[in-house]
């Protein structure tokens, strides 16, 4: 469902993303691990088309979307959470919502975010600005689920969320993977919440993928001693 083959990318004349080459199934959670500064958020603007690549392919089921700026990849079944979420604070929880939707939005489509994430419902018409940031998180992933994505892909979910909520993100994910049988790729630096959703992990250390296992296959000590150097 996503391939990506030989991505560079980087800031002016500073590459940060060297060579990276992976891809996720249909209906897989996978999680990209690594220390601050690594590069994982560089490596996630690039696939959505914020930053342009230098060279290399993105491809979601089997179309080529590297070369197109970040609406038309959406429009070709991507869909981004961003670090720091980045909600509409002054737009209520249902604005938010239907932000980012092509046209009208079916109620059908609602009530299964709704479902998903309960908190959602019953804040819908309060601002964004007053959830906390594990709400803003939540309301974050529904906003994309919207965009009926085929690749969901997510920087950074727990980052200044409460342990209880990190919980109920983590249940979410799986929720969402079952109902829709969609590609989720996952930057964090949380071991646990990684064992608790991916199916298989990648790490980054400098900007390049160093080391790759299932879950079944991972030793969670390697992982961490990887993320301490």
């Amino acid at each position: 469902m996503l391939e990506v083959k030989d991505l560079y990318l980087g800031y002016g004349l500073s590459e940060v993303i060297h060579a990276a080459s992976f891809g996720a199934t249909r209906g897989e959670i996978l999680a990209i691990m690594g220390r601050n500064g690594m590069g994982k958020s560089t490596l996630l603007r690039g696939l959505i088309g914020l930053l342009d690549a230098k060279s290399g392919s993105v491809k979601v089921d089997g179309m080529e979307v590297g070369t197109m700026p970040p609406h038309k990849r959406v429009r070709s079944g991507m869909a981004y959470v961003p670090q720091g979420r980045m909600i509409f604070s002054s737009l209520s929880v249902f604005e938010n919502l239907i932000s980012g939707a092509r046209g009208n939005v079916e109620k059908s489509a609602l009530d299964e975010v709704y479902a998903l994430f309960p908190v959602l419902h019953e804040m819908r018409g309060r601002k964004g600005g007053n959830l906390s940031g594990g709400q803003q998180q939540q309301l974050a992933i529904a906003r994309a689920l919207l965009t009926e994505p085929k690749v969901l892909v997510l920087d950074e979910p727990t980052e200044g969320i409460q342990p209880s909520i990190i919980k109920d993100i983590a249940k979410a994910l799986r929720e969402i993977r079952k109902l829709k049988n969609l590609t989720i790729v996952v930057t964090e630096q949380v071991v646990s919440f990684m064992m608790d959703v991916c199916d298989r992990v990648l790490v980054m250390d400098r900007g390049r993928l160093v080391h790759e296992d299932t879950r079944t296959n991972i030793d969670a000590d390697k992982i961490k001693r990887l993320l301490a150097v």
